[in-house]
């Protein structure tokens, strides 16, 4: 089984990841479709991967050279990376950076602002992006706001032939965090499907299936227990290809005055989310829009949230309350496993 969570405070290695073989002696019984595992750390958090059929080992080094590439290209924090130097630069003609501006742009839209990748100077005062972890004073908060929203943002016309560029405004500064990870999980779905594989991706807080397992069993997922890394609340049966990725109060925090203050920012009030809600985790097709959605959904709250699911319509989700209570969309009904939970109603 496959746990929904994400390091916590520290940058260290975490024991939930790939506790459970699957079905080894189905992999003895099938040569040719023989699980191989691997790890790699990236994006800030460690990456488990599991394919089936990959004998020579090609496919694996294909999907460990995608997330370091990205890695470089999209991290926020490092000082030689693309998207470090679209933010000093305030401008960029690289097509990937364009292509995840625009589905961000589209989720800002679809989610009523919910989820916004202009964040990044109100993450660095929080300490968030530093380590240097601290409550920013209200008057500092408005300062920064001169600096955020995703009108700063545009996707133009460039002067050289057949080639756009993004540009960014009144020192704007962008940070993926809330896709990059989906956005890996989808390179790499389509490196595996090119090559006729399946496997699961455990990719910090996303879960990414491909394909079938080899004994045409279902995948198994676990919610993770917001209040206890080793437990799971719910298990959810996955079949085929799916993006399960789950955002809460409890991967990346700090404490002050016994308040919990988590990296997830409200781009209204420019502060961490201070709601009921301890976790949601958001099921569908993409990986990109199950991370993005993810985020968007802990900021709404679970009844601006669920009209946000009625609304779309493509998206199944969990909500776990602070009260302990879980709720689920009814297409998840029939992929529970185990755990008790209450169904919002359509």
């Amino acid at each position: 089984m496959y746990s929904l969570g994400e390091l916590m405070k520290k940058r260290t290695l975490s024991f939930f990841f790939l506790l459970a073989l699957l079905l080894a002696g189905c992999d003895s019984a099938m040569p040719d479709r023989a699980a191989s595992d691997a790890s790699v750390w990236a994006m800030d958090t460690q990456m488990d991967l599991r394919l089936y059929g990959d004998t020579d080992g090609t496919v694996m080094a294909d999907l460990i050279a995608i997330l370091n590439e990205l890695d470089h290209k999209l991290s926020a924090t490092s000082a030689d990376s693309v998207l470090t130097a679209l933010n000093e630069s305030g401008r960029s003609d690289d097509e990937e950076i364009e292509f995840l501006a625009e589905q961000a742009l589209k989720l800002w839209s679809q989610t009523d602002g919910a989820l916004d990748i202009t964040l990044l100077p109100v993450s660095r005062a929080w300490g968030f992006s530093t380590g240097s972890y601290r409550v920013v004073p209200a008057a500092e908060l408005e300062a920064l706001r001169a600096q955020v929203g995703m009108d700063k943002l545009e996707v133009s016309d460039s002067t050289a032939p057949s080639r756009a560029e993004l540009l960014l405004s009144d020192g704007a500064m962008l940070d993926f965090g809330a896709l990059a990870k989906g956005w890996a999980a989808e390179r790499c779905k389509a490196r595996m499907e090119q090559a006729k594989l399946s496997g699961i991706l455990s990719l910090g807080g996303n879960i990414q299936t491909v394909g079938t397992k080899p004994d045409g069993s279902d995948w198994v997922v676990g919610v993770q227990d917001p209040d206890d890394p080793g437990r799971y609340v719910l298990t959810l049966r996955l079949t085929g290809s799916k993006a399960a990725v789950a955002s809460g109060d409890y991967q990346r925090y700090f404490m002050q005055d016994g308040v919990r203050y988590c990296h997830i920012l409200d781009p209204k009030t420019l502060s961490p989310v201070q709601g009921s809600l301890r976790s949601v985790t958001v099921v569908t097709d993409s990986g990109l829009r199950a991370d993005g959605l993810s985020t968007a959904l802990y900021v709404l709250g679970r009844e601006a949230g669920t009209e946000l699911w009625r609304k779309l319509g493509d998206f199944e989700a969990i909500w776990i309350e602070a009260d302990g209570s879980v709720w689920i969309t009814p297409g998840l009904q029939d992929r529970v496993a185990e755990g008790a939970y209450q169904v919002i109603e359509a």
